[in-house]
C-alpha cells in the first residue's frame, strides 16, 4: 500500500497564508513564516476592530447630540433624560442624524426634553 504524504495539503494551507499576506511588506508576503505570523496578527486587529467600531460609532453620535444641544441651551444628559421622563424612544445614531440633517425638528425635540424635566 502506497503511503499518503501531505505536500498537497501543506501546500493549499500555506497558499492560503500567503494569499492572506499579499501586499504586505518585504518578506512578509513571501515567507511562510514570517507571513502566518503578520496574518494571524492582522486577523485579530481585524477582530478586535469590528469591536471598537461599535464604540466609537457611539461615541461620535453623543459628541454630535452633545454638540447640538449645546447650540439649544442644555448639555447632554439633561436632554437624554428629558427625551425618557416624555416617553420618546428614539435610538442616539437617529438624534445624530436628526441634529444634522432637521435642526429644526431637534430644537422641537429639545423644547420638549426641558418641559418634561
Amino acid at each position: 500500500m502506497a503511503r499518503i504524504k501531505g505536500a498537497m495539503m501543506t501546500r493549499k494551507r500555506r497558499n492560503k497564508v500567503l494569499k492572506l499576506a499579499k501586499g504586505y511588506w518585504g518578506a512578509k508576503s513571501k515567507h511562510f513564516k514570517m507571513a502566518n505570523q503578520a496574518v494571524m496578527k492582522s486577523l485579530t486587529y481585524a477582530y478586535i476592530g469590528r469591536k471598537a467600531k461599535k464604540r466609537d460609532y457611539r461615541k461620535l453620535w453623543i459628541t454630535r447630540i452633545s454638540a447640538a444641544c449645546k447650540a439649544n441651551g442644555m448639555n447632554y444628559s439633561t436632554f437624554m433624560h428629558g427625551l425618557k421622563v416624555a416617553g420618546i424612544e428614539m435610538n442616539r445614531k437617529m438624534l445624530s442624524e436628526t441634529a444634522i440633517h432637521n435642526p429644526e425638528v431637534f430644537t422641537q425635540l429639545c423644547e420638549t426634553a426641558k418641559a418634561a424635566q
